[in-house]
């Protein structure tokens, strides 16, 4: 069976990367939203038209940038959100609650620092990890039935 898994949170480290290259050999398609930080702030305006205010500016490009998220978490079989260390990341813990609504597979990412402020959102989650490697174990059991060795 092909794991259809979205990949949503942070975007200041390389967590996609350990998790991709982690399950290159399990039948896993991965999908995220756009990382690069500037285009992902500036894709409303750079393609509907410039805006003076600054919310504006930042409503057209999260409008657009819906679009694909909405579509990458209604397509998912899992769907993994990570926490990073970094920043009030509210669009992440949006995202889990989205996909908590659709009644998807959910897997929260972030340390042991956000338990607490996470309580909530990880009760949602059918399995909370704290390393990039955990998830990509949840995947290759999910998909093998194997145990890390």
């Amino acid at each position: 069976m092909t794991l259809n898994v979205y990949l949503s949170g942070e975007i200041h480290t390389d967590w996609r990367d350990q998790i991709m290259k982690g399950a290159a050999e399990l039948d896993v398609a991965f999908d995220c939203p756009v990382t690069d930080h500037a285009a992902s702030d500036d894709c409303g305006v750079a393609i509907l038209g410039a805006e003076d205010n600054k919310y504006w500016h930042d409503h057209k490009g999260a409008m657009v940038n819906a679009i694909r998220t909405r579509k990458g978490i209604a397509d998912a079989d899992v769907v993994v959100v990570r926490f990073g260390d970094q920043y009030k990341q509210w669009n992440a813990a949006f995202d889990a609650g989205y996909a908590a609504a659709l009644g998807k597979s959910l897997i929260i990412l972030h340390g042991p620092d956000h338990a607490h402020a996470l309580k909530e959102v990880d009760a949602a989650a059918l399995a909370v990890a704290q390393e990039p490697a955990q998830v990509v174990e949840i995947l290759r059991y999910v998909l093998t039935g194997a145990l890390p060795q």
